[in-house]
């Protein structure tokens, strides 16, 4: 049996962090591994001490208690600090998928697949990751960690959005954002995965938000999730059909050739204004087609990484 082939055709939330792993394979040689030895005030978690090692910060209390070796690991023990955000607003579970798989993703999937992917490597690095998920309120926050157990919590919440569908709602993005830069102290590399839906009338609001993230000398990197063959292109059989908002629930009967050619240039205009702020923010701004590969993802990870460090 091909294990390769069956993982493709295996439920996304079923196998996340399998599949992650098999999305990285090829993508970690040649990254620059050398991990940081200061030690902060801010103790993390325990590690067993290894024979060799400085006898500095072993737990000597514990040694009393359970007569093994530990050492004290610090939050600053670590090469560097991320922090991923995802948008679940029920926009993203477009186009709709009866069951994800690898070779069939909606935005959602594909934003949960990458930030796997991308923990994945920042695991290898023994870098600290941080979540946030947020759709019409604040859904999940957790801290930047690197400890084997703070990953798997992380790779449970992701398994759980991937497999909860949403009610229609609107969601207003910016106060969100607000809200997490508000939350990140120090500096971090963040990562937006996102579809950047919302009204004309936020758009200003969305842009001060973004530029709310570079607080801190935060690094940061915005990956704009759409299905291009749909979302961008406009491209349906054209025959009459009903499009309905998502999020808002109004609907609308057309034959999609009638006004695909306005919509796609409305479409690449917000586009175009976009990466004209995120430029002017100095924000990596990354364009993602959710029926793609991973390699955009993962390749300005790495080269954004290094940058950072």
């Amino acid at each position: 049996m091909d294990v390769r082939s069956e993982l493709h055709k295996a439920q996304l939330f079923n196998h996340l962090e399998l599949l992650a792993n098999q999305i990285v394979e090829g993508f970690i040689s040649g990254i620059h591994k050398s991990p940081f030895h200061g030690f902060s005030a801010e103790f993390a978690e325990h590690k067993i001490y290894n024979s060799g090692e400085s006898t500095k910060h072993i737990d000597w209390k514990l040694y009393a208690k359970t007569d093994r070796l530990y050492t004290k690991r610090y939050e600053d023990e670590t090469n560097l600090r991320c922090h991923m955000i995802l948008d679940n607003s029920v926009s993203m579970y477009y186009p709709e998928v009866k069951q994800l798989t690898l070779d069939n993703l909606n935005k959602i999937g594909f934003g949960v697949l990458s930030i796997a992917a991308l923990m994945q490597l920042l695991k290898k690095q023994r870098d600290a990751v941080g979540l946030s998920i947020y759709s019409d309120t604040y859904d999940f926050y957790a801290s930047e960690k690197n400890s084997e157990r703070h990953f798997q919590m992380l790779y449970s919440k992701l398994n759980e959005v991937a497999a909860t569908k949403r009610d229609s709602q609107s969601t207003k993005t910016y106060t969100f954002l607000h809200q997490i830069a508000e939350k990140i102290h120090r500096r971090s590399m963040i990562f937006l995965f996102t579809d950047m839906f919302q009204t004309e009338t936020e758009e200003e609001k969305l842009f001060e938000a973004l530029r709310h993230l570079k607080y801190n000398k935060h690094a940061v990197a915005l990956f704009h999730l759409m299905d291009h063959e749909h979302e961008i292109n406009f491209d349906f059989r054209n025959a009459p059909k009903r499009f309905v908002d998502v999020e808002t629930g109004q609907q609308i009967d057309l034959y999609a050739e009638t006004i695909q050619k306005a919509y796609s240039e409305k479409v690449l205009q917000y586009q175009q204004e976009l990466k004209l702020k995120c430029a002017q923010y100095k924000i990596k701004y990354v364009e993602v087609d959710v029926r793609g590969d991973f390699s955009q993802v993962l390749n300005s990870f790495m080269i954004e990484r290094q940058k950072f460090v």
